[in-house]
């Protein structure tokens, strides 16, 4: 037998993922793949395993490679038209969650959906909640539908080009917040840059949302947005005009993630 197609050898491979890998290429759960150490794999497996490494070592995301990541406890498709989902975006959901009533009838707008993570997860932990959400790419809205186990309205649009003369009790939004000019987009380059980059400042997206949220919300409604790392004193100055009770959040690892605020 070639030791050489057993998993326990494949595991050594110098490739990161190296074991999520060979779990895709033999359709076998990480707990099996540590179970059957001493299995073979037979021809077309080990082609596939090897396929999938020289994807990984060029950089594709394993995500990317899946087609799909978890997010708040729940499977998401995805695909090079979306943003892989990040366990920072999950802060949003919590904030929403302890912002408003998850038993009366909140309306809320995901503004930039891609993949659907924050509309959809909002609807499944919110069920009395009705919910919105837009995108300027057809593709990622259909991704979005068949991410969605529940009722959605989706718009195809940028920002809120799409959506009927409505109002809102929350606005949402993780939109594009990276400065054109940033030396970490390269390590990005297998993800939609649309989705990514906004301006000479990344702040050209945020500064649209902010200036048309008061049309689109209600009384007392809220603006809850993601953001990155240095834009937290930025976006509060941006916010102050119309928005009160500003407060901003750290994400898990203590660096500034997210700003609420509500309409004045």
């Amino acid at each position: 037998m070639d030791s050489g197609r057993l998993i326990k050898n494949l595991l050594r491979e110098d490739v990161e993922d190296a074991s999520k890998l060979l779990g895709l290429a033999i359709n076998k759960t990480q707990e099996q793949l540590f179970a059957n150490l001493d299995y073979a794999l037979n021809n077309s497996e080990f082609k596939k395993f090897f396929s999938l490494v020289d994807e990984r070592k060029n950089g594709k995301p394993f995500a990317y490679i899946k087609g799909s990541q978890g997010f708040y406890e729940l499977e998401f498709l995805v695909s090079p038209s979306t943003l892989i989902p990040r366990p920072e975006t999950e802060l949003l959901i919590d904030i929403a969650i302890d912002s408003l009533d998850s038993e009366k009838k909140i309306k809320v707008l995901d503004l930039g959906t891609g993949s659907g993570i924050i509309a959809i997860t909002l609807s499944q932990q919110c069920p009395n909640w009705d919910v919105s959400a837009s995108d300027q790419s057809s593709k990622a809205l259909t991704l979005a539908k068949l991410n969605a186990k529940r009722p959605i309205n989706f718009y195809c649009g940028s920002w809120f080009e799409p959506l009927p003369k409505i109002k809102f009790d929350l606005i949402v939004s993780n939109p594009p917040y990276i400065s054109e000019k940033d030396p970490h987009l390269e390590d990005l380059r297998f993800e939609p840059m649309e989705a990514l980059v906004s301006g000479n400042d990344g702040l050209e997206d945020i500064r649209l949302i902010i200036s048309q949220s008061p049309q689109f919300l209600n009384k007392n409604g809220l603006l809850l947005l993601e953001h990155g790392y240095d834009q937290k004193d930025r976006i509060i100055n941006l916010l102050e005009d119309s928005f009160k009770n500003i407060k901003a959040f750290k994400d898990l690892n203590g660096i500034d993630r997210a700003i609420i605020a509500e309409l004045r």
